[in-house]
């Protein structure tokens, strides 16, 4: 281990002395019940909430991941290809306010406070390593292969709790869990969207989304079109280029590029910690501006791939039509006939639980946006509405009331709920307000479902720290009056 490592660790290992241990696990077990809390997706969310819920006094908690390894899980290796987070750098993460678990006392303690002053934002690379830094200093034990298929709610017999339908190493196993927290990624609320114009030729092998593991190595010497004009888009393309694709033509539906970053207007702390506190038709008109505004890739991705000639850029150039033929996808736009090797759909992703195997059952249960507000026609939007209406500790509500309660228990942290809390839920700008928010939910939510079993212990017998002996002989008498010193 190397000076820059002890260092860092010396000072960490010091701020959970200062902070003291953790709190002994208080949850009553529950007979039946293997976790309290089963957190799903092990990534920087997954983990930041292993910690927070540790340092809760919450046990019986585990963190499943269906990456095989700690190398593939998450997004920073494998489906993150900026070269910087697009964030500032000076954000809390998921060391939730100890600073000395942050990236930046991570950064110093190995390049120096020079180093990190140069900075603009946090290369990609780096942050993954802080990440591995965090879960392996901190302990945090993810159970990776671990691929969660079902929910299933049980609501008789024991109190209210859900079936997990695992499945690990081929075989399918059942743990039962009171509370599920949902920090599985982008994807983790509905699924990547791919336009339906591309239909053909997806089913013909000829389009990868980029939430896909692309072999960029094989687009080398071929024609590539990338659909989409928000970063991901434009840090696909440019792997493509730095791979050696012959050329690379990028179709946006705007006329213009998104530059204007709508979003930044609500990071004040008024507004930031109080968000889920507005009405419906502030947070619903917030949403839609952001989306009528676009989604602004940073200037950088922008430059990466103005620095091949053989990047060209289409805008107001919606695809109507795609055909397969002779191997390659044909497409006609501006009464221009073009012909692909492949296309990469950089098209966002889609709000439908329903797609989602682990949901299935919980789906038609879930209150959307749509059933909640009525926005004026002129602000009518499907797949906002489509959106999970999130309670203030960021779980499902029901559609029905009455009909589904146990909702309650699950909470969502995933850019599903987006419409519900004005930031991507599980990027770095949630993590300081949502992830406390979430655990002390849960807290609250087991405090009171275990009230009874709390209500005894609360006057459960106490043994004394003293008996009389202790001040027996300072005890006032008539005999003490006439001793020395007496009054």
């Amino acid at each position: 281990m190397t000076h820059a490592h002890h260092a860092i660790d010396h000072l960490a290992r010091e701020t959970l002395r200062l902070l003291g241990p953790a709190p002994e696990n208080w949850v009553p077990d529950t007979p039946g019940i293997d976790h309290n809390v089963a957190v799903i997706g092990g990534g920087q969310n997954g983990s930041a909430f292993a910690f927070a819920l540790q340092r809760a006094g919450i046990g019986r908690t585990t963190v499943v991941d269906a990456a095989p390894d700690p190398s593939q899980a998450g997004v920073w290796r494998t489906r993150a290809r900026m070269h910087k987070l697009r964030t500032p750098k000076n954000l809390v993460g998921p060391e939730l306010g100890l600073p000395t678990l942050g990236f930046q006392a991570w950064y110093e303690a190995r390049h120096g406070t020079d180093a990190y002053a140069a900075l603009d934002r946090i290369p990609r690379n780096d942050w993954a390593d802080y990440l591995d830094w965090y879960r392996g200093f901190l302990s945090v034990q993810v159970r990776y292969g671990t691929r969660l298929v079902r929910i299933e709610p049980v609501t008789h017999g024991a109190a209210s709790h859900f079936r997990l339908h695992l499945q690990v190493g081929g075989q399918t196993r059942i743990e039962t869990t009171r509370k599920v927290i949902l920090a599985n990624g982008v994807a983790g609320n509905g699924t990547p969207f791919v336009p339906a114009v591309l239909e053909e030729a997806q089913d013909s092998g000829f389009v990868s989304h980029t939430a896909d593991a692309i072999d960029f190595d094989a687009l080398r010497g071929r024609t590539v079109a990338v659909l989409g004009a928000a970063a991901s888009a434009f840090d696909a393309a440019a792997v493509a280029l730095e791979h050696g694709a012959a050329a690379v033509h990028l179709f946006a539906r705007r006329d213009h590029l998104a530059a204007t970053p709508i979003g930044r207007v609500r990071g004040y702390p008024g507004v930031y910690d109080n968000y889920h506190a507005l009405p419906d038709a502030t947070r619903w008109h917030q949403a839609l501006r952001l989306r009528r505004y676009g989604s602004t890739p940073p200037a950088d991705s922008v430059q990466r791939v103005l620095r091949h000639p053989t990047f060209h850029l289409h805008l107001g150039a919606t695809w109507t039509g795609a055909a397969v033929a002779q191997s390659r996808v044909h497409t006609r736009v501006h009464g221009e006939d073009f012909a692909f090797d492949h296309v990469i759909a950089g098209t966002g992703y889609r709000v439908d639980p329903g797609s989602r195997s682990e949901l299935v059952d919980i789906a038609p249960h879930i209150l959307r946006w749509r059933d909640r507000f009525v926005p004026p026609d002129d602000e009518r939007d499907d797949e906002l509405g489509a959106a999970p209406y999130l309670g203030s500790g960021l779980e499902y509500r029901e559609k029905t009331p009455g009909s589904a309660p146990w909702l309650q228990d699950i909470h969502l942290y995933n850019p599903g709920g987006f419409v519900s809390t004005g930031v991507p839920l599980g990027d770095v700008p949630s993590m300081r307000r949502d992830i406390p928010a979430l655990v002390a939910r849960i807290n609250r939510d087991l405090v009171l479902a275990d009230l009874d079993q709390h209500e005894k212990r609360l006057l459960g017998d106490v043994p004394a720290d003293f008996d009389a002996t202790l001040y027996q002989t300072a005890l006032w008498s008539p005999a003490r009056k006439n001793a020395p010193g007496g009054a």
